[in-house]
C-alpha cells in the first residue's frame, strides 16, 4: 500500500503588496533559493521557490497583514551552514531569536538557529549533524 502523504509539497506565506519584494530578495537573494514558478499579475503576484529538495515555498502576495509569525509555529529549513547563514541573516538586520546552539534530539545530535523572517515567520535552520 503507497503512503497517503509522500512529503511536504511547499509552505506558503503570504506578505503584504509592500513587503512581497523584500519577501521574495530574503529567500531568493539573501537565502540563495532558486525561483521554479511565477504567476498572477503585477497587482497580486505569486512565486515558488526551491527548499533544496523536492518541497518549495509559496510566496503570495497578500492585501492585508497578517499577525506576526501567523498560524505557524515556524518553517524549518535543512542546512550544515547554521552558523553562516544567522551571521548573514543578522548583518541583513533580521531578528535572530534562537542564538546557534548545539542540541540533542532524540539522541540525534543537531545544531539549530532561529529567526523571524520578513513577513514575521519564524524560520528554523537545523542540522541534523549525525
Amino acid at each position: 500500500m503507497s503512503k497517503l502523504i509522500q512529503g511536504v509539497h511547499h509552505i506558503a506565506i503570504k506578505p503584504t503588496a509592500e513587503n512581497y519584494q523584500k519577501t521574495v530578495s530574503f529567500y531568493t537573494e539573501l537565502l540563495g533559493m532558486e525561483v521554479l514558478k511565477s504567476w498572477g499579475d503585477p497587482e497580486m503576484p505569486c512565486l515558488m521557490v526551491s527548499c533544496g529538495d523536492n518541497s518549495c515555498m509559496e510566496i503570495l502576495s497578500s492585501p492585508e497583514e497578517l499577525p506576526r509569525g501567523g498560524p505557524l509555529a515556524h518553517v524549518a529549513f535543512a542546512t550544515d551552514k547554521v552558523d553562516e547563514i544567522v551571521k548573514m541573516v543578522r548583518e541583513a538586520g533580521y531578528e535572530v531569536t534562537d542564538e546557534p546552539k548545539d542540541v540533542n534530539l532524540a539522541g540525534s545530535p543537531i545544531r539549530i538557529a532561529f529567526f523571524y523572517g520578513p513577513t514575521g515567520e519564524h524560520i528554523e535552520v537545523f542540522w541534523e549533524k549525525g
